[in-house]
């Protein structure tokens, strides 16, 4: 175990020098958060399909309870219960590349992180780096590219490169490049050259949703809502081979997945593992992403709930996208009812006493207590769309083109939608709901014993 004692504190080592000049002490957080016990419990997995470049090499690193798709390099890492999903990878077959893409993990700590590639460019190999960095419990890393950084429990990193940075916990970021910044808990930015979305959480409000302590660990309902149900996913990782949900051909559930009673799964479904349904309709073309939970609900049909969302006792219309992390607390005698083509924003909270109804085709953001609170967090598309100002609605601020802030996110949902393989029709539109039907699960564990003890073996697989 020492070996692995002495890999943590080079990794605080690294990232502490980057975040120098916050004064910031990432040992505060690494120190109170690792169970090196409970590091040799789980094993580590990595999936093959002919779909994804085969190439896997882990070094001098812990990745305990951890999944691996795609091209994957793991050096001197701690990589603990996180998904590294490499299905956007490119493959040298698929376009003029000398090599495939790959994800590359370097002197870092991951703790119950999201990692999902997405090429910067389209034409050419690139490697998706994450290095010198810590994530804490349950952040997104997704398409983003990450140095000398630490992000907060629930922060979610999308699309952007960042360096020196911290992320406070349940923050959404999706800006151009971000050096030596510090963000504040629960803010929600998007920027680009033709628009900025901006909210921040009322600090003492998000406290009772997500807080951290002194030492940088997570509270609060979302938080205590994930940890009654984690138990499920670990008697999920103590098997070898976790039996099947029978979903229909043209879907892909994860056998790594939560799949309680009274599920209903459509055609063309795409569950991914550690996502959780109980009481779930999910109807034809609809995506559940890693970390999902859908409870007690109906999702009608071309739904994407992204990495973290959560959809509790509601009613979804068709082509909703609910955003990462995002909170829909919905209740037995109180639903939620959102409207077809809605955009609910990332890390969106909506946690009503009563019942609540979203029209069609609205943007959602912030805090949602009551049917009033939806005056002040929400826009129509068609009113939006007229936007080339600054518009303030409540605490949001939106600044540029809201016709072109609306075409990012409907593009957006429309490739997801088609990479996950929702419109296949048995001979077209493949995507990986299909791809990932047949997928081969292998198993790797760590020294149980010596100085290595928690560290697993040098090992690289090829195909």
């Amino acid at each position: 175990m020492e070996n692995l004692k002495e890999l943590n504190q080079r990794i605080i080592s690294l990232v502490n020098i980057n975040l120098e000049k916050f004064a910031f002490d990432a040992g505060t957080f690494v120190d109170n958060t690792l169970d090196y016990e409970k590091m040799l419990k789980f094993f580590a997995f990595y999936g093959i399909t002919e779909h994804h470049p085969i190439y896997f090499s882990f070094k001098d690193s812990n990745i305990a309870g951890s999944h691996f798709l795609g091209k994957c390099y793991v050096k001197n890492s701690v990589v603990y219960k996180t998904d590294i999903r490499g299905d956007e990878l490119k493959k040298r077959d698929n376009i003029n590349c000398l090599e495939d893409e790959f994800i590359s993990i370097k002197n870092s700590l991951l703790y119950k992180t999201l990692v999902h590639s997405c090429s910067h460019n389209p034409i050419s190999y690139e490697e998706f780096f994450i290095k010198n960095t810590i994530s804490a419990h349950y952040a997104n890393i997704h398409g983003s590219t990450v140095e000398g950084c630490f992000l907060g429990a629930f922060a979610t990193v999308d699309l952007m490169n960042l360096y020196s940075c911290i992320v406070g916990e349940f923050s959404y970021i999706q800006t151009p490049n971000l050096f030596h910044k510090k963000i504040n808990p629960g803010t929600i930015w998007i920027k680009n050259s033709d628009f900025e979305f901006k909210y921040n959480f009322n600090k003492e409000l998000l406290d009772n949703y997500i807080g951290i302590n002194s030492s940088h660990q997570p509270r609060g309902i979302i938080y205590e809502f994930i940890q009654q149900r984690e138990k499920e996913y670990e008697n999920k990782f103590q098997l070898i081979k976790p039996e099947l949900f029978n979903a229909p051909l043209s879907s892909a559930v994860s056998p790594f997945a939560v799949i309680k009673e009274n599920t209903f799964i459509g055609e063309n479904v795409f569950v991914a593992q550690k996502a959780f349904l109980d009481n779930a309709q999910m109807c034809d073309g609809v995506n559940a992403q890693e970390n999902s939970y859908i409870i007690n609900s109906k999702l009608t049909g071309l739904n994407v709930t992204a990495h973290g969302g959560t959809i509790i006792n509601s009613d979804v219309g068709l082509k909703v996208f609910v955003g990462f992390n995002s909170f829909l607390n919905g209740k037995e005698k109180a639903r939620i009812k959102i409207g077809k083509n809605c955009i609910i924003m990332p890390h969106t909270i909506i946690d009503n006493d009563t019942a609540l109804e979203i029209p069609e085709k609205h943007v959602v953001w912030g805090f949602i207590n009551s049917q009033k609170d939806i005056e002040k967090n929400s826009i129509s598309l068609e009113n939006l769309s007229k936007n080339n100002n600054t518009l303030k609605i409540g605490d949001m601020e939106f600044k540029g083109d809201g016709q072109a802030f609306i075409n990012v996110f409907i593009s957006r949902i429309e490739h997801i939608l088609e990479a996950n393989g929702a419109c296949y029709n048995g001979n077209e539109n493949q995507g990986h709901g299909q791809n990932n039907q047949k997928i081969d699960f292998n198993f790797i564990q760590p020294y149980s014993t010596g100085k290595n003890k928690g560290l697993y073996p040098s090992i690289e697989i090829k195909p």
